[in-house]
């Protein structure tokens, strides 16, 4: 068996994958995902690597269905909502993804039958993923990818994607990543489960907010905002200047699943140059997003960065677990300087791998993890909560008490292997 370092290494922190041997047909594998918790879960990703399963035949996969047992809570051979995901764009599906509910202590069994003809499913999307453009016309076109020279004055990058950066959601949250040398990770909460940031793009008006739709719900200033990754030197967050070229892509929309990515072309950091990928994943029926950091370039293994949550404007409180790699603050905040009576109640979180982790500190502003690289990766999540999600966390207590199980979880993982 893997050790948990290596699990989480593979998945993101999804669920662990353990190949054991195939005896399905050419076109099929049978997956068994257990739960070896006291408590149930729900929405477990279960990430499938198809290089590792299928090899060669990968290149040849143009559609899967997932189908469940009856103990997975589905019609026993009834479809269920699934993704392949091309992660590095050679058009060839490197992933597939799919979530399911799995009580305290069971195993639920699956059968996925890859077909070399493209089938047409459509399910529900729970995720979504995009990046705009500003136009003239007003139209504000999807785009998949920009890259922009690094000799941009921030200011331009940042005006030039509508709504400041790519942007992605869960039914249950939302978030943004900046196009500009910050970086930093916006929030966006909501008082029902719903997708609607293709409507709104961060720019809620107060209509939108009286419709239900939410609105932006931090402040984050010179903080590190919600997880945002950030160098550290001279014992301070910096932010990610000095490249040839910063870029964002949208990787996977839907439906089960939305990832971004940001790049960094020859970083100058440290007293060297880096190659910098981050990726943004978030599942449905997710708070909580996985990121994941990768370096390339000499003596990124000795280089400290870090990550954390900010202090709230208003009636902060927070803590920090170094033992257990996690931070975490609630309070009140004016997400939107120019409307002041727009009070916002938040709550933040990140938990980082101990393997990642250096040190942990507080300063004026922020609770920061500090983190080093580990074979050139380094991996953490973050999640949030809005004081206005109906049937929600109406306090400090109850955020910081899902912040210790949603911890426990990451250390006890869901198990997936293939027969």
């Amino acid at each position: 068996m893997p050790t948990r370092h290596t699990m989480l290494h593979l998945l993101g922190l999804a669920a662990a994958l353990t190949l054991a041997s195939c005896t399905g047909s050419d076109d099929a594998i049978h997956v068994c995902v257990s739960n070896p918790s006291g408590t149930d879960r729900t929405d477990v990703p279960v990430v499938i690597n198809l290089h590792e399963v299928l090899g060669r035949r990968a290149a040849e996969v143009m559609s899967a269905t997932v189908t469940a047992s009856a103990s997975a809570g589905s019609a026993a051979g009834e479809p269920i909502p699934s993704q392949l995901d091309d992660l590095d764009g050679d058009l060839v599906p490197d992933e597939l993804a799919f979530v399911a509910d799995i009580p305290a202590g069971t195993t639920a069994q699956f059968s996925i039958a890859f077909s070399a003809t493209q089938q047409q499913q459509h399910f529900a999307p729970r995720t979504d993923a995009f990046m705009k453009v500003w136009d003239r016309k007003y139209r504000y076109p999807r785009i998949n990818s920009i890259e922009y020279t690094g000799d941009n004055a921030p200011l331009a990058t940042y005006d030039a994607i509508y709504g400041h950066g790519a942007q992605w959601e869960s039914e249950l949250v939302g978030f943004r990543v900046y196009m500009d040398n910050r970086q930093s990770i916006d929030i966006y909460g909501k008082p029902t489960p719903q997708l609607v940031l293709d409507s709104t793009n961060f720019y809620s008006t107060r209509e939108h907010m009286a419709a239900g739709l939410g609105c932006d719900i931090l402040f984050a200033g010179p903080s590190v905002g919600a997880g945002s990754f950030r160098g550290y030197v001279d014992g301070e967050p910096t932010y990610v200047d000095s490249v040839s070229a910063r870029g964002q892509r949208v990787v996977a929309s839907g439906p089960v699943r939305a990832i971004v990515e940001v790049t960094d072309r020859n970083w100058v950091y440290a007293g060297t140059v880096l190659q910098m990928r981050q990726r943004y994943t978030i599942y449905a029926g997710h708070r909580d997003v996985e990121v994941s950091i990768d370096l390339r370039g000499d003596g990124a293994e000795e280089a400290l960065f870090c990550t954390g949550v900010q202090k709230i404007e208003m009636q902060n409180q927070g803590f920090i677990d170094a033992e257990a790699g996690l931070v975490g603050s609630w309070g009140l905040n004016v997400p939107d300087k120019a409307a002041p009576d727009l009070v916002e109640g938040v709550g933040l979180g990140v938990c980082v791998d101990t393997a990642y982790l250096a040190a942990t500190k507080e300063d004026a502003y922020n609770y920061l993890t500090i983190v080093t690289p580990r074979n050139g990766s380094i991996r953490y999540r973050l999640a949030i909560c809005a004081l206005m999600e109906k049937g929600g966390f109406a306090d400090a207590g109850s955020w910081f008490q899902w912040l210790r199980r949603w911890q426990r979880e990451q250390a006890e993982p869901c198990t997936v292997s293939i027969r």
